[in-house]
Formats: C-alpha cells, sequence, structure tokens
C-alpha cells in the first residue's frame, strides 16, 4: 500500500515531532495511523485528549455521559464557559478539531458498561483512563486483559495523582488490587477536592505513555506505578509485578466475564467524572 505524502502544512505542524531521532517521519505516519480510546473528558481527558491530538494520534474516541457543568472548568480545560449545559462529548469533538484538523474525534454519549465495552475497546488500538471511578476501572481493566489491549491508567485525589501503565503479560490493576473497595472506603475528588493544575500533570503524563506505547519507545510505565507529590514536589515509583494468582490475568483466571461494580462501589453506572 503506497504511503500518503505528506502535506507541507503536515510538515510544519508535527516539524519538532520530526527531527527527533526516536520519532522522525516513520514515527509521526504512526501516531497519524494509530487510534486511542479516551474514557471520560474531564479533569484528566482533558489535558489527555489535547496532548494526544496535538501530537497527531489519527483517531480519538472520547466516551462520556456527562454535560459540563460550571464547577469542571476550575480543571477540565477542553471546556469553556459557553459550554455549560452542554454534553462534554461535543465540546470536545468542537475543541479537539479545531486544535488539529488531521485528527479524527469519535464521540461516543454513552455509559461505559459490560454491555458495550468490549465493543467499543476493540476499536481502538490503545485506551487512556481519565474517568477515576472504581467501577470504570475494574471493568477497563478486565476488558484490555481479555482483548490483550495496551491502557494508561491515572487517578488523582487533592494533591496526589498516579499513573500506570498496563501492557498485555506485565499484569494488570487487579494484581495490585483483586477487588474494588468498599462504599465510602475512599473519598471522591468531589468530596475531598482536587487542585486543578494536578489534573494537568497526571493527564499529560497518561498521554506521553501512551505516545510512547504507540511508537514503542522509551520505558513505559508499564511494572511501575508512578506517584506525584505536588507540594512536595516529588515523584517516586512503586515495582508492580504480574501476580500469578490474579483473578484475572493469573494462571488460573477466576473472572472471565466483564462485572458492572456501580451498585458494589456505592456510585452511578456512568463517567460522569465530576472530578
Amino acid at each position: 500500500m503506497a504511503t500518503v505524502p505528506w502535506k507541507e502544512e503536515q510538515i510544519r505542524r508535527y516539524s519538532r515531532h520530526i527531527i527527533l531521532p526516536e520519532v522522525g517521519g516513520k514515527g509521526q505516519r504512526k501516531l497519524l495511523d494509530s487510534s486511542v480510546l479516551m474514557i471520560g473528558a474531564g479533569g484528566l481527558g482533558s489535558p489527555a485528549a489535547l496532548y494526544l491530538a496535538a501530537a497527531g494520534v489519527g483517531r480519538i474516541g472520547i466516551v462520556d455521559f456527562d454535560v459540563v457543568d460550571l464547577s469542571n472548568l476550575q480543571r477540565q480545560i477542553l471546556h469553556g464557559t459557553e459550554d455549560v449545559s452542554r454534553p462534554k462529548v461535543e465540546s470536545a469533538v468542537d475543541r479537539l478539531t479545531a486544535l488539529n484538523p488531521d485528527v479524527r474525534v469519535e464521540p461516543h454519549r454513552v455509559a461505559l458498561s459490560s454491555d458495550n465495552a468490549l465493543d467499543l475497546i476493540g476499536r481502538y488500538d490503545l485506551v487512556v483512563n481519565g474517568c477515576d471511578n472504581f467501577p470504570t476501572r475494574y471493568l477497563l481493566n478486565d476488558a484490555c486483559v481479555f482483548l490483550r489491549k495496551p491502557w494508561v491508567d491515572g487517578s488523582i485525589l487533592r494533591f496526589e495523582g498516579q499513573v500506570t501503565s498496563f501492557v498485555p503479560g506485565s499484569g494488570c490493576y487487579r494484581c495490585l488490587f483483586p477487588e474494588p473497595p468498599p462504599p465510602g472506603m475512599v473519598p471522591s475528588c468531589q468530596e475531598a477536592g482536587v487542585l486543578g493544575v494536578l489534573c494537568g500533570v497526571i493527564g499529560s503524563v497518561e498521554a506521553l505513555e501512551a505516545i510512547k506505547l504507540l511508537l514503542g519507545i522509551g520505558r513505559p510505565l508499564a511494572g511501575r506505578r508512578l506517584f506525584f507529590d505536588a507540594l512536595g514536589g516529588e515523584f517516586r515509583h512503586l515495582k508492580v509485578r504480574r501476580n500469578p494468582a490474579c483473578p484475572v490475568c493469573g494462571d488460573s483466571p477466576t473472572i472471565t466475564r466483564l462485572i458492572d461494580y456501580h451498585e458494589f462501589c456505592g456510585v452511578p453506572p456512568v463517567c460522569t467524572e465530576r472530578l
């Protein structure tokens, strides 16, 4: 199949990538041919999606069922004041398309559930989780294990954030935490608060991890969990090993179908991400 020739405006747009030996024209073309499913268009999804679009990831799916609320605008930079009460996927499409017309943005205004997760995730090369709640995280983990899809996970609370990448064969989220916590054990950002700029830091690291995985460069955070303390200005790592007894990716898995955990965790079955 013949390679589509570069347009002059594309060479100018991606010039800072193309001059990097680790990326080059071949790597930039790979990004343009790649696809990412973004779960959530809120605090984490906003910076992640913006940087993925700016980088030239050719197809980006956005899954979010929520509408923009005024309280979102302190950190959800995909949206503006004029977008209040508008579906987040609609304002996300407009913002990302305006940023980079090379990118095809696909809105999915649906609740991610056991009924549609495998179909949605199966359409993309990689998944980035910007929906920081436990039911979505476990559902996403299990679906990606079943489909052997890499995914990047981020979480934030108050002044602290975490990022991990999961690739097939290197362990999964359940290797760390086999089951979701009971309702009320872990406060949400809606209850405990979050520093807005922290979302930018963690969401940007998620985008960085996605690009490294798509290009096959550097050392992704697979097998490691990155912790960031915003008040202390410190990063640290924790090793994450595959657990042979993991109920999903272990040697003898006991979970072989998707489970909707919203009833167990006490949160709605949609990615509202009011963080």
